[in-house]
């Protein structure tokens, strides 16, 4: 899923469409003559538009910078883009989209957030209609409402209510991701998160597929502080304990995919999320690796303390990855924060729009392929299929193997 107005490059019941959707993305001329392409040369350095950012001088602080969270959240090496989706969706239609007008929005692109939701690509049901990605990984996880997935390669799969899709991209697949609203009765909210994790050179046209983390099968972790607040962790990847987990062993997270970064043992990359009750205090331990960055985005919440200081919510913390770290939620509401950390890939970054690889050439070769092939072609007759009023979830991989979460 694209969760940024990514998705130039619709497949299906029409020709590829290269619309312009944010002042970021390089217009249809260029897209149309790979040859002129101009990738985004991006510095995967911790960055901020806003003046607000805040970098600690004193060294010895665990807490090198705050910043105040914007659209999308900025990130380090290896990830490359992070959002956070919290839309307040009302009652569905008989069409599996929103029972409420659409007038003043800009359908097809409306990132309005108007009444408290988005329809994002959707013209019918909100999301994100078929749309390519090569070289990179998306780590969706979906803590509200269903994400309806289809792809190039024949596969579909319906995930939320803590489900995470971890999807390599590789040499290239084009899915689309809507967000079916089901109950006609009461509100559709829908939250998630995605994350785009960078692929080094070596994995970036490894063979796509996806694979799903059921909640059920997720780890997670508790822990109550002598005053009785309550810290819940849910490790989504990266190993977790074993003494900052009340035992002698560790939590092991689900394996991610075999060609993605966070597989190679030395990459010590982390992905949880943490939900502490009003006054919770907890200590978060230190990465395993060296040379590791470790970033925390406090995302619920109105103020908490890192490592003593202070820090009104959203904000975005960049903290040393080998220091223990104390944190203290505040007194009057739950706080809630989503750790990111690894070991940087340290390549080069060239980004045109859903495509991340490592050279301007590269680019211009992805778009030729692209052109040229379709990545496979979309083989449904809707841009953006939904998967009917079942609220059941599911996954049906290519090859037709089916799964479902345990019971």
């Amino acid at each position: 899923m694209p969760i940024v107005p990514y998705a130039l490059l619709t497949v299906a019941r029409r020709a590829p469409s290269l619309k312009r959707v944010r002042p970021d993305i390089p217009d249809s001329s260029v897209a149309a003559h790979p040859a002129a392409a101009r990738p985004t040369e991006r510095n995967t350095e911790v960055s901020s538009n806003n003046d607000s950012s805040s970098p600690i001088e004193d060294g010895r602080s665990p807490v090198l910078q705050v910043s105040p969270l914007g659209f999308p959240w900025q990130t380090i090496d290896p990830f490359l883009f992070c959002v956070y989706h919290d839309d307040a969706y009302p009652k569905a239609n008989a069409q599996m989209g929103p029972e409420a007008p659409l007038a003043g929005r800009q359908i097809g692109q409306d990132f309005s957030r108007k009444d408290g939701w988005s329809m994002y690509h959707g013209d019918t049901v909100p999301g994100f209609p078929s749309h390519p990605h090569r070289g990179f990984e998306t780590v969706t996880i979906v803590r509200k409402g269903l994400v309806d997935h289809s792809d190039s390669l024949g596969a579909t799969a319906r995930f939320g209510g803590g489900d995470v899709q971890w999807l390599t991209a590789g040499k290239g697949i084009v899915h689309s991701e809507m967000f079916p609203l089901l109950d006609a009765n009461a509100p559709n909210p829908l939250e998630l998160f995605q994350i785009w994790l960078n692929l080094p050179a070596r994995s970036k046209m490894a063979e796509p597929h996806f694979t799903m983390f059921w909640s059920e099968a997720i780890p997670h972790f508790a822990s109550d502080d002598a005053a009785g607040g309550r810290t819940e962790v849910a490790v989504i990847a990266g190993r977790f304990g074993g003494t900052a987990a009340g035992n002698g062993e560790p939590i092991r997270p689900l394996p991610p995919p075999p060609d993605s970064w966070a597989a190679q043992a030395d990459a010590d990359v982390a992905i949880w999320t943490l939900k502490m009750t009003p006054g919770a205090q907890w200590t978060l331990p230190p990465a395993a690796g060296e040379g590791t960055r470790r970033m925390l985005y406090f995302f619920k919440g109105a103020v908490a303390t890192i490592a003593g200081r202070r820090v009104e919510g959203p904000a975005a913390i960049e903290l040393r990855a080998d220091t223990a770290v104390e944190l203290r939620n505040g007194d009057e509401e739950p706080g809630e924060f989503l750790l990111l950390q690894g070991r940087p890939i340290a390549e080069p970054v060239a980004q045109y729009g859903p495509f991340v690889m490592n050279t301007q050439a590269e680019i211009s070769q992805t778009l030729a392929d692209y052109r040229r092939t379709q990545f496979g072609g979309w083989p449904w007759s809707d841009p953006a299929p939904v998967h009917g009023r079942d609220a059941a979830r599911f996954a049906r991989h290519p090859g037709g193997r089916e799964e479902k979460p345990a019971t």
